[in-house]
């Protein structure tokens, strides 16, 4: 209510902070205090582990963002007072950078036994869908202007003996209002959905708002139930958006999805990283990425194990090595290259002067022909740190 703090002698502030207590109300302390010492003790007080690193180097925006996420974690629906968080949005909207929340609690089913007494109840599926839906995420982010980073996961933690299957769902509700909100969220660099079981319809409404998006460069939908035509829908994405990372790790994502994603790649000019591991690509899918690549002239890393990868795919990729330039990163462990396809590889990397990491752990390609090629890639990796120290301001491979 009267505020003299700053009107103080500099010794005199330090007295006080030291002296403030970390209880005192987020809603006075948050305006009124910069001090970043304060914001340590509130911080080391609160959390055994804390890393500014991650906040960029700011005390007060890891409390800010970390008691955010916390009362996001905590919200039920149709239980917890909205203004909870809404109240907070003052406090926190120049401050907080990025959101990872790891849990959506579902709401309170008080009279589940009722419903399920009562003949007269709608359809099961519909009304258990609605029922289920989580906190509507897209109310805070949109009220963020400064949020780069969101990290999601809707599921629940330390559920213990309460297991059920619903409590891990990612309704139609969840992905409508996640969606709309994303396409608000203009400067947005970052968007992980894991562990979710996204499926290819709600894949698809989420790209159909992140297309043209203006600032998104990475986006992480691993571990989900993405399959074809999910697939099919970020390839889309791929050439309408600068997205420079992708991760679809452990999905559902077939040859025809591969194809989607290549036919993308062969005409990209952003892409970087794209990580395809524990789909089910086979070599129709394998041969397509390895194409795509022959005119590819950005991506620098490509994950693509376990999938059930063998001679063919080697064939192509033989061909990449021999003529792409920019790659420097290959993963092809747990496949099934064989002793030819092997060979096909280590032929292709005669004149390559560029890859620096190439995983070919349980790939079944022998031990010899491994020995070779990771003693050609290892002279790479020596030529190239050889040039970033002669020219330390170029970019390291």
């Amino acid at each position: 209510e009267n505020p003299v703090l700053n009107r103080l002698l500099p010794e005199h502030q330090r007295k006080v902070l030291d002296r403030l207590s970390t209880d005192l109300p987020l809603a006075v302390t948050a305006n009124l205090i910069r001090d970043e010492d304060y914001w340590k003790r509130c911080c080391t007080e609160r959390w055994q582990v804390c890393d500014i690193s991650n906040y960029g180097g700011s005390w007060k925006r890891m409390f800010l963002e970390r008691h955010l996420e916390n009362v996001v974690k905590c919200f039920i629906p149709n239980s917890t007072d909205p203004n909870q968080v809404l109240e907070l949005i003052p406090l926190c909207k120049d401050y907080v950078r990025k959101l990872e929340v790891d849990q959506f609690l579902p709401p309170l089913q008080v009279d589940q036994k009722e419903e399920m007494d009562d003949d007269d109840t709608g359809s099961d599926f519909g009304d258990d869908e609605v029922s289920m839906h989580h906190y509507d995420i897209g109310v805070l982010i949109t009220a963020l202007p400064h949020l780069e980073e969101l990290h999601l996961t809707y599921g629940m933690k330390d559920c213990g003996m309460n297991f059920e299957w619903n409590l891990f769902n990612f309704t139609h509700q969840d992905c409508c209002n996640l969606a709309v909100a994303l396409k608000k969220c203009h400067n947005l660099k970052v968007f992980k959905l894991t562990q979710s079981k996204v499926d290819d319809d709600q894949t698809r409404l989420l790209v159909r708002n992140l297309l043209d998006h203006p600032c998104l460069v990475e986006l992480n939908l691993s571990h989900n139930l993405i399959r074809d035509k999910g697939a099919q829908a970020v390839g889309k994405l791929i050439n309408h958006s600068r997205l420079e990372t992708l991760n679809l790790c452990n999905n559902q994502i077939h040859h025809e999805g591969a194809q989607a994603l290549a036919q993308a790649l062969a005409e990209n000019s952003t892409l970087t990283s794209l990580n395809l591991r524990l789909n089910c690509l086979e070599d129709k899918g394998g041969e397509a990425i390895g194409c795509a690549l022959l005119t590819n002239t950005t991506l620098k890393s490509i994950h693509l194990g376990s999938n059930n990868l063998s001679e063919p795919t080697a064939v192509v990729f033989s061909q990449v090595l021999a003529q792409n330039t920019t790659l420097t990163n290959i993963n092809f462990s747990c496949n099934h290259l064989g002793l030819d396809g092997g060979k096909q590889l280590l032929d292709g990397l005669a004149d390559n002067r560029t890859l620096t990491e190439f995983d070919l752990r349980l790939a079944e390609v022998g031990q010899e022909t491994e020995y070779l090629i990771h003693q050609i890639v290892w002279a790479n990796r020596e030529v190239a740190r050889l040039g970033s120290l002669q020219n330390p301001s170029a970019k390291p491979l």
